[in-house]
């Protein structure tokens, strides 16, 4: 059986990390179409994410929106973002607990 790089290095594998999370509320007008502000934080001790847009969808569930760009023919392309979805909702998970802990967000 084969063994991966972490495992052969004794390195487990964690969720990341969320801390040092900030919001800037979104003006009250653009609410309707479900951005309510914008989310920074730091990730594993190691990245600053910047710019991850806080939305609420139709269905009343808060969400993350990870940037991305635009090339010149209209196609996006993630600047980043989880790589499965057990990532992202362990990232949600933090940044919304962060945020609602201290008022700064209603869940």
């Amino acid at each position: 059986m084969r063994t991966t790089f972490a495992e052969e290095r004794g390195v487990t594998m964690l969720r990341p990390a969320v801390s040092d999370v900030a919001f800037v509320m979104a003006s009250p007008k653009l609410h309707p179409t479900g951005l309510l502000g914008w989310a920074r934080f730091t990730l594993d001790g190691r990245y600053c994410l910047d710019g991850i847009a806080v939305r609420k969808t139709l269905s009343g569930r808060l969400t993350l929106s990870f940037p991305e760009r635009v090339d010149r023919h209209g196609r996006s392309y993630a600047v980043v973002r989880p790589l499965d979805d057990a990532t992202r909702i362990a990232i949600e998970t933090q940044v919304f607990d962060a945020l609602a802990c201290d008022g700064r967000l209603s869940a």
